[in-house]
Formats: C-alpha cells, structure tokens, sequence
C-alpha cells in the first residue's frame, strides 16, 4: 500500500512541472516576440525606401497585433503575487431580487465559463444551486490554469446589471446585483489549523443543473467552520470521501483569504480610510437599458459592447485592474 506522503510528492512534482513548463512558454514568447520586433523593424526599412502602400497597411496591421501580445506578455510578468499562479475558486452568489437577480447569476456563470475557455483554462463545477424558476441561488467553480488566480482576482466583489426585466410583465426596469468571490486554490501549501471539533459536517443528496438527481446516495458533502460561521460545499464527485476532500480545499482557501481580508482592513483602519463593503459597493456595472455600457468604478475601462463582454471578453476591465494595483 503506497504511503500517504506518496500523493503529497506526486502533487509536488506535478507543481513544479506545471511551473517550469510555464517558465519555459515564458521565455518562448519571449524569443518569438523579439523575433517578429526585428522582423517589423526590416519591414519598416522597406517601407522607407519604397513607400509601398500595400506594405505598409501590412505593417501596421502587424505592429497592432505585436503591441497586443506585448500587452498581454508584460501581464503575466505582472502576475508575481505569492498566489497568482494558483488556479482559482470563484463563487457567485445572487442578492435579493429573486429570479431576476438569480437569472444574473446565471449569466455571469456563462460569462466567466467563456472567459476560460478562451483562456484555455479548465472549468470544474465544485457546487451547484439552481434557482427556482430560473437562473442559480449560488455556484462554486474552480477555474484550473495558469495564473487563473491572478486574473480573477480582479474580478472579485459586487457586478451589477440594469436592464428591463425579461421576467416583468410590465415592462420596468431592474436593478440586480450578484456578489462574486474569487480564492486561490490549495493543497498543502499553506498551513492552516483547521480543528476536527471545530468542524460540524452534514451530508445530503447531490443535485445537478435544474434539479436533477447525480446519484441517490448522501455523496454531497456541507461542512460548517462552528468558529467563524465559514459554510463550504462540495457535490461535484460521486464519492463523499472526495466530496469531503475537495471542500476541505475550499474551507482551508476561504480562511485563508478571510484572514487576508482581516488584515487589509486593519491597514484601511491605520491609514483612517473608509470603504464601505455592501451590496451599494459594486465593482462593474452592466447596463443593458436605455443605453448599451458596461464601466468598471474602480478603473473607469468601459466598452459599449455589451455582448462581447457577455461572451466572456472581460480581459480589459482585468487588464486595467490589475495595472492599477501598480501604477
């Protein structure tokens, strides 16, 4: 029977690989990046001596797509926090306004999906409440890439939408808010004293998107932190030993962060600052009536756009967020 601290190593070596292979594209992107800047500047040279308006159109539509990538290059440099590498645990969770705000969720769920998608990154859904009549009560996902951490952090606290409610037979205006929180994922990383009486643990039937049944065992698993109130949930797997151990994942993350959270409020209190935490505290707005704009409060990046960022185009808004933080 393989030894407990076999897995331990298993999973230290698959981090080290996932690391190193991601240094490895670093400095390929690199290379290939330095290769195409002397390639253009040939091409701006030919483009001097034989004013070649063809050539030129080339050029700039080249140029734009190398001052993309150097963009994006110079992001991921950017993402040097202890944690950004992580993958993430992001969880929304509607507020009041039952289907409307629930319907909101559910569109945020689909826009963070495309968003990784196109990231190339892996989507797992860890937990699961649908809404009564539509959209969700709440979803955990854990989003599983490179710097999937890094990103979505940005994206962590109150989205708003205003639009004219699908689900109001009059017509009105709505206002609905979904509060989004974003962890980095853990093994054994950290060390966090997680005390088995401190524990209360339930168990129940795991239920999938619209309410059907996964299975007819209590393989879903709800464990409850008695000292801080912290609620983690786990239905995912078929087994509730895996369950047990991914919410365990999830319980040691959201300590973890709730810590980080309590210490930056002390330095907010040091420094005599104020910000207010509340559903009146919205990050983004999305505003689908009477005008198309979706504005992030905290950076002022706006697009008209509004399907696009739908469809999971939201690297502007984490783009600015996080050049933000170091400007």
């Amino acid at each position: 029977m393989l030894h407990p601290d076999f897995w331990n190593d298993q999973q230290a070596a698959q981090t080290v690989i996932s690391e190193a292979n991601a240094l490895k594209d670093q400095v390929n992107e690199f290379r290939d990046l330095y290769e195409t800047f002397e390639n253009l500047e040939v091409s701006y040279e030919l483009v001097k001596e034989e004013s070649d308006e063809e050539l030129q159109a080339e050029l700039e539509e080249e140029l734009t797509g190398l001052t993309s990538r150097l963009n994006e290059f110079e992001l991921q440099l950017l993402l040097s926090e202890e944690y950004d590498k992580h993958n993430a645990i992001l969880e929304l969770h509607p507020g009041a306004g039952g289907t409307e705000s629930q319907d909101w969720g559910s569109m945020l769920l689909r826009m963070y999906t495309r968003w990784a998608e196109k990231k190339g990154f892996k989507v797992e859904t860890l937990d699961y409440l649908p809404g009564d009549e539509a959209g969700i009560k709440s979803v955990t996902l854990a989003i599983r890439g490179h710097n999937a951490y890094g990103y979505l952090k940005a994206e962590k606290g109150v989205h708003r939408l205003v639009r004219i409610s699908p689900f109001d037979a009059s017509g009105r205006r709505h206002t609905s808010f979904v509060s989004c929180e974003v962890m980095p994922e853990f093994n054994d990383e950290i060390e966090i004293e997680i005390r088995t009486e401190d524990l209360k643990i339930d168990t129940y039937r795991a239920s999938g998107a619209g309410g059907q049944h996964i299975n007819t065992t209590d393989s879903a698993v709800r464990i409850t932190h008695m000292p801080t109130g912290v609620v983690v949930t786990c239905q995912n797997e078929r087994s509730q030993i895996k369950n047990r151990e991914a919410a365990m994942k999830m319980l040691k993350a959201k300590l973890y962060q709730r810590e980080i959270e309590q210490q930056e409020k002390e330095l907010l209190e040091i420094r005599g600052e104020q910000k207010e935490i509340g559903w009146g505290s919205q990050i983004r707005s999305y505003v689908f009536h009477p005008y198309s704009m979706v504005k992030d409060h905290r950076t002022s990046a706006e697009s008209g756009n509004v399907q696009a960022v739908m469809d999971g185009e939201i690297d502007q808004f984490i783009d600015a967020y996080l050049r933000s933080r170091i400007s």
